[in-house]
């Protein structure tokens, strides 16, 4: 199941007390004060994980709370330190504060640690406290709490370019044909239901990643359809790649209402490099055939004809791709 949000709670753990303690060996009835520091609480760390695309365990795990530091020992010894506890989550995952909104990082590189919350310092052991005017001191002090958050986890796949289209405009036909990914295809639709990335590999040594979300329909900003859902996993992409299946009545239009659904939902989408592919050319009659040699788009505009089913301009499309993005350079 794909699980691109999350709710939280994290608490890091509350440090151990200090003590009050005395020395006492044989022979020395009154030894002077040994009490030792409490131990450090444990810290909560997310790490991103590359093995993780998806947030579905925080469906059944939503509170994660470290371990306190022991409390201080006697003879100077300080309380056992707690181990921090870490939480693994996908490269790419965005992490705010549930009450304020803010957001506290993006964590974006497999292996990134960070830590959401310290442990609490250990308290001072009434060693800590003596001098040439107390030498016998009866105070110590606890150890610090711990911090706690409620937190929103929210994921964005990590793709060079996104696929944009309408559903069943070949986008799913597309990647399974130039990647290794395996997306569910019927000729019907929103076959899509979730996102899909694949890998590309242009030559050797050079390749991108795609992002292929569920097709847009007009409206889909205002919540319309299921593209609305997903298209904040290609935000972060470089480029876009819109597809418009080469049947449509009108394919300018087609663009025009693609576009002005990136731009309601984000003003950054619109700014994004970007080519056009017409589609199913394979199954493209006399008349249509016609219709796409007089198509012309503004100046500038990159437009390819393509047919996943037959690999037609496929070759040509996936070195524009790659051209656009910063790999391809």
């Amino acid at each position: 199941m794909f699980i691109d949000s999350a709710k939280i709670y994290v608490k890091s753990g509350k440090g151990g007390d200090g003590i009050i303690h005395w020395r006492r060996e044989k022979f020395i009835p009154k030894g002077g004060p040994d009490g030792g520091n409490g131990g450090v609480g444990g810290d909560v760390i997310f790490i991103a994980d590359k093995q993780i695309n998806t947030l579905l365990d925080f469906r059944y795990k939503k509170k994660f709370i470290a371990k306190d530091g022991n409390v201080g020992e006697g003879s100077n010894k300080e309380g056992r330190s707690a181990e921090p506890i870490y939480i693994k989550v996908p490269a790419g995952t965005l992490i705010r504060d549930a009450e304020t909104k803010e957001l506290i990082i993006d964590i974006t590189d497999d292996g990134q640690e960070f830590v959401i919350a310290k442990g609490g310092r250990g308290g001072k052991g009434n060693w800590l406290f003596r001098s040439p005017t107390n030498q016998a001191p009866r105070v110590c002090t606890p150890g610090d709490p711990g911090i706690e958050f409620h937190l929103e986890l929210e994921m964005k796949l990590l793709a060079d370019i996104g696929l944009v289209g309408f559903p069943n405009a070949g986008k799913s036909t597309l990647i399974s044909t130039i990647s290794a990914a395996k997306p569910k295809i019927a000729d019907y639709p929103f076959t899509t239901l979730i996102p899909n990335l694949g890998m590309v590999y242009f030559q050797p040594g050079k390749s991108f990643v795609v992002a292929d979300i569920p097709g847009l329909i007009e409206g889909a900003h205002e919540g319309k359809g299921l593209g609305i859902q997903f298209l904040k996993h290609i935000e972060r992409t470089k480029a876009l790649l819109f597809l418009i299946d080469c049947t449509s009545e009108d394919i300018k239009k087609d663009y025009k209402v693609l576009a002005n659904e990136l731009k309601a939902f984000s003003k950054d989408l619109p700014k994004k490099k970007k080519i056009i592919a017409i589609t199913k050319l394979d199954i493209a009659d006399d008349e249509v055939k016609k219709k796409l040699k007089k198509l012309k788009f503004p100046k500038g505009v990159i437009v390819h004809q393509i047919s996943a089913a037959t690999n037609a301009g496929i070759a040509d499309l996936v070195e524009a791709m790659w051209k656009l993005t910063s790999k391809g350079k």
